[in-house]
């Protein structure tokens, strides 16, 4: 008779066999599953300048309308309504001021009120020209109007700047609404230099103003005898300005002579120097630091420029602060364009501090006026060739 293996046998060989198999024991790990490779991100599509048109005369300021429209001034006195898209036919609206086209002025700067949905008044800058004893002079002027359709109804001037001077030369001026609805003009000193410190005259100046053109109670003092409505002093030609969208503040760029071009934060009561000090040279001076109008340097008694251009001015104009989602690594960053410089310059903030500038599009010799965000994110910028520019991705 042939043994039986033994139970013992059995087990072992049972025991031998789920080994092999992996199984059995949950002592023994099985063997792990190879990790994915994670999916790149897409990289983002490179900014793209695109023209919707060419077809508009010497364009100076643009703004978006609550429904996706766009009202454009034009320098000869015209005020045009365009589509969203910014393609298609334009209307004229009618109601705009008579205005002095000739050298830098004309019909400037429009802005749209903050409540614009219940009180539909659009603000203009403007060349007035001077009537009387004025006659052949010129001066910044701010009007409103209620729009209705195509047309501006009710049409008043709430601003004067003061005095009219002759010449067709910085006129400013930029038109921004303040976080309290007060409204900021920003005023150039018409090619003269000192009455930008002289506290009688709203030339080379920023003015606080209410919607009404009423002076708010809560302005700066600069003392008896001081014009009613000034912000802050010492400004040469300030034809760029926005509202920081963290503090509020209102930021300006400004030409200046050969050279000296500055980004401000202009801040109550503050005094900004020009005619006495400057980073720019006078015109015709060979250039050099020697040249600098005061020696250059503004501090201690007048406010120092967050940034300044030397030794040639790129002439700054139209400034927004992006805070779209087209683009988010430009988050905060600050847009200006600019006449002589012929680029757009995109400005890297830490703070209030300038942490480097970079020149945009130089290859497109355009001289860009004005710079705007629209709804959906995209900058729209206007040319003095007259086109209207979209960058996007």
């Amino acid at each position: 008779m042939s043994a039986r293996p033994s139970i013992c046998t059995l087990a072992c060989i049972t025991a031998l066999f789920l080994v092999a198999c992996g199984g059995g024991g949950s002592s023994v790990a099985a063997e792990p599953s190879p990790t994915p490779t994670p999916t790149p991100a897409p990289t983002p599509t490179a900014p793209q300048l695109s023209t919707l048109r060419s077809d508009l005369q010497s364009p100076w300021g643009i703004v978006q309308l609550p429904d996706g429209q766009w009202l454009v001034t034009q320098k000869g006195g015209s005020l045009l309504r365009l589509p969203a898209s910014g393609q298609g036919p334009m209307v004229a609206i009618s109601g705009v001021p008579a205005v002095a086209s000739a050298g830098q002025g004309g019909l400037l700067d429009v802005a749209i009120d903050p409540d614009f949905a219940s009180t539909p008044w659009v603000y203009l800058s403007y060349a007035e020209p001077g009537q009387g004893a004025e006659a052949g002079k010129s001066g910044t002027a701010v009007a409103r109007g209620r729009l209705v359709g195509n047309a501006l109804l009710d049409v008043a001037t709430i601003f004067r700047q003061a005095p009219k001077v002759s010449g067709g030369g910085h006129f400013g001026s930029r038109l921004v609404f303040a976080r309290d609805k007060s409204l900021f003009v920003t005023l150039g000193e018409r090619q003269l230099g000192a009455p930008a410190q002289d506290l009688a005259q709203t030339l080379g100046k920023v003015v606080r103003i209410q919607r009404d053109g009423s002076i708010p109670s809560d302005n700066p003092s600069f003392g008896s005898g001081a014009r009613a409505g000034l912000w802050s002093i010492g400004h040469r030609n300030p034809q760029g300005a926005a509202l920081h969208p963290g503090t509020g503040e209102l930021w300006v760029s400004e030409h200046g002579p050969q050279g000296g071009d500055e980004i401000n934060i202009a801040r109550a009561g503050a005094n900004y120097g020009w005619p006495i000090k400057s980073y720019g040279c006078h015109y015709g001076d060979p250039i050099s630091e020697g040249c600098r109008l005061g020696g250059g340097v503004h501090a201690p008694s007048y406010v120092e420029p967050l940034t300044y251009w030397v030794p040639l001015s790129v002439a700054p104009a139209g400034l927004v602060f992006y805070t779209g989602s087209m683009f988010p690594e430009w988050q905060g960053q600050l847009f200006s364009g600019s006449l002589a410089g012929q680029a757009l310059w995109r400005l890297q903030l830490s703070g209030n501090t300038v942490q480097s500038r970079t020149e945009m599009f130089k290859d497109q010799g355009e001289r860009i006026r004005d710079v705007r965000q629209a709804a959906d994110g995209a900058l729209l910028l206007l040319t003095d060739s007259g086109k209207l520019l979209r960058l996007a991705r």
